[in-house]
């Protein structure tokens, strides 16, 4: 088993070690998991079915994981995106009143000019133009918003007028104020 995994990795050639590779993708699967969960408790808030997208969000990631180690031979885990998932919730679906069928076609179309600007090279010229600090704050700022999310739905922080977020009551029982 350790010989074939040797040949088709390369894992020599690489200067690695096959336990050490096992113990990165075991950890790279439970930092990652969240995602199982995470990912259909978001698109629920559409009306889709909980357990249908969680189905979906399973096969995703396994199947797109195994294709880029075994196609590619690179060590990357592929998950749905959380970002898109988020701004397909909660600003087409929930925030402009659009129907969940409609924005999945929007999506869809995304995906395939996606699609197409990485297999005519346009995609990688177009990320090369922008400047790091650009790339970089686009990155942070998905993940504020995905915090922000993720401590609204906790309850940890609610909506106020006046300073736009406030704590929210199981904060402000804990912290006796």
């Amino acid at each position: 088993m350790i010989s074939l995994c040797e040949k088709l990795f390369k894992i020599q050639e690489h200067y690695a070690k096959v336990r050490t590779e096992v113990v990165a993708g075991i950890t790279t699967f439970l930092t990652m998991s969240y995602i199982i969960v995470v990912n259909p408790t978001i698109l629920a808030h559409t009306g889709m079915s909980f357990s249908g997208v969680l189905t979906a969000t399973v096969l995703v990631a396994a199947i797109s994981s195994i294709a880029m180690g075994l196609y590619a031979n690179l060590p990357y885990s592929l998950a749905p995106g959380m970002g898109i998932n988020a701004f397909f919730t909660y600003d087409l679906v929930i925030g402009m009143g659009m129907r969940r069928e409609a924005a999945l076609g929007a999506v869809f179309i995304s995906g395939i000019v996606f699609i197409v600007l990485t297999l005519t090279g346009l995609r990688t010229t177009i990320i090369k133009a922008m400047p790091p600090s650009l790339r970089y704050g686009t990155g942070a700022g998905i993940g504020i918003f995905l915090s922000l999310i993720g401590l609204i739905n906790a309850g940890f922080i609610v909506s106020d007028q006046v300073t736009v977020v406030g704590f929210g009551a199981s904060i402000l029982k804990q912290l006796s104020l």
